[in-house]
């Protein structure tokens, strides 16, 4: 890719500047790595591609992991990449190693590093695919935040990327390695409630059509290199896009993430929580690598909900899975014998001697519609405040840096999250036409529906010369 007004560098003219070597990081031996020895062969060096709030909460989970060290982060806004390179110094000087993060702006730098063995991406999704593409061709595994890609294609041609490269790509899916949504998949694949009929999958709203007015872009933010390869005339800056931060004294992100609540620079709930819970509920029923042959939006013809179907005869509804909680992200599998119900931090089951006590948590709290509402409406500003409120799961973490030692598929792998983007996908681009749209989950295409195959969530021209 090349960036012009950036003077960025094309991929071929990165991997060649490698031989040239920004490999000055010095560290102390990596035997002493995270208080515990660590042999040479063992250590991990990660880079981060992104220093904004994802990156700062999913530090918090790799922070746990034994033998790893961050060397770098990039970022477009210099004030959120700084903040970064504070917080990772801080954690390198508790941990008795020479503190030290180097900060650029372009990506690619990052990718020259010969002494850099693995990158997370954590940046809004319409840069997941060039930047997992261009990682993965320079030799380095991946972490991906989710959902995988903004649009099908980007996720097919990620999964050719990372295998053609033999890179291990994991997704951060994190529910994958939580022990309430593993038991469920187990109780749903073992039979435990006979064949599955339905799924009861909420996860939210589709996004909407970007509304919000132009405002100057501060000088701290390159805007140019955050649209990257978006190609909308629409899309001006907006502090919501990109929420400002100050360091002295620290206030941190008022808003986090909203680019996802429009349809031009995100795919809304559908793909935000629908990359966790649309994700387990695939896997439960062996859809991983498939999908569904058709999906019905809701309001056609009276539909009451976005439906998916597959061609085993399941069906998948975004609807409540806690008829008294219609605003909780969930699912509901029912079968023949009874039915599992799965939140995080909660698993319950027709047949309760099957849920292990340990992991079968508490309901989630009895609310009022009116405190569910106020909550679903703040998921959207996610206040981040001191390093964010959501949960991290380090074992998520701990499975991509064991993979990356073994060189084994992670447990949430980049097949995993391209079926899932897929289906997410699937289901904005039927909300929008506003009609049944069919899938061949076989051939991942279309057939002879060419106005779904044109939308831009299948592909769209990037901006400029950027190419995928």
């Amino acid at each position: 890719m090349k960036n012009k007004s950036n003077k960025g560098l094309n991929r071929r003219e990165f991997l060649g500047l490698s031989a040239l070597g920004l490999t000055g990081l010095t560290i102390l031996p990596s035997y002493v790595m995270n208080g515990i020895r660590i042999a040479p062969s063992d250590r991990v060096v990660m880079g981060f591609i992104s220093g904004g709030q994802q990156a700062i909460n999913d530090f918090a989970g790799f922070a746990n992991v034994k033998g790893l060290q961050v060397a770098a982060v990039c970022d477009v806004d210099s004030m959120k990449m700084l903040r970064f390179k504070k917080r990772i110094e801080a954690w390198q000087k508790n941990q008795g190693l020479a503190p030290r993060c180097d900060m650029y702006e372009q990506y690619e730098r990052i990718l020259e590093r010969t002494d850099i063995d693995v990158v997370e991406v954590c940046t809004p999704d319409h840069w997941h695919a060039l930047q997992t593409i261009h990682a993965c061709q320079a030799g380095k595994d991946v972490y991906v935040q989710k959902p995988l890609s903004f649009t099908i294609q980007e996720a097919l041609k990620m999964v050719d990327v990372a295998n053609k490269t033999r890179r291990v790509v994991q997704v951060g899916s994190q529910q994958r390695s939580s022990k309430e949504f593993q038991k469920a998949i187990e109780l749903v694949q073992s039979g435990a409630i006979g064949h599955i009929t339905k799924i009861y999958a909420k996860v939210g709203d589709p996004p909407a059509p970007f509304n919000l007015p132009e405002m100057p872009v501060p000088g701290n933010l390159n805007w140019n290199l955050w649209l990257g390869p978006l190609n909308d005339s629409k899309i001006h800056y907006h502090p919501d896009l990109c929420p400002p931060i100050s360091l002295e004294p620290e206030e941190n992100e008022k808003l986090w993430g909203a680019w996802r609540w429009y349809r031009e620079t995100g795919n809304g709930f559908t793909a935000d929580w629908g990359a966790h819970m649309f994700d387990i509920s695939q896997a439960a029923i062996g859809m991983d690598g498939s999908g569904p042959a058709s999906v019905i939006p809701k309001g056609y013809k009276g539909q009451p909900y976005l439906t998916f179907k597959y061609l085993n005869g399941i069906e998948m509804t975004e609807q409540p899975f806690l008829e008294d909680m219609p605003e909780a992200q969930g699912i509901k599998f029912i079968g023949t014998d009874g039915w599992i119900e799965v939140a995080r931090g909660y698993l319950a089951c027709s047949k309760s001697a099957l849920v292990p006590k340990e992991i079968a948590g508490m309901r989630p709290k009895n609310r009022t519609p009116e405190e569910w509402q106020r909550m679903y409406e703040e998921m959207k500003k996610a206040a981040a405040k001191g390093g964010g409120s959501f949960e991290i799961n380090s074992d998520h973490m701990q499975n991509f840096i064991d993979s990356v030692r073994s060189r084994q598929k992670p447990i949430a792998s980049v097949e995993v999250g391209a079926s899932t983007a897929i289906l997410c996908c699937l289901g904005n681009i039927a909300t929008e036409l506003g009609r049944p749209v069919k899938w061949n989950p076989a051939t991942l295409s279309f057939g002879t529906d060419k106005e779904a195959a044109d939308h831009r969530l299948n592909c769209y021209e990037y901006r400029g010369s950027y190419k995928l």
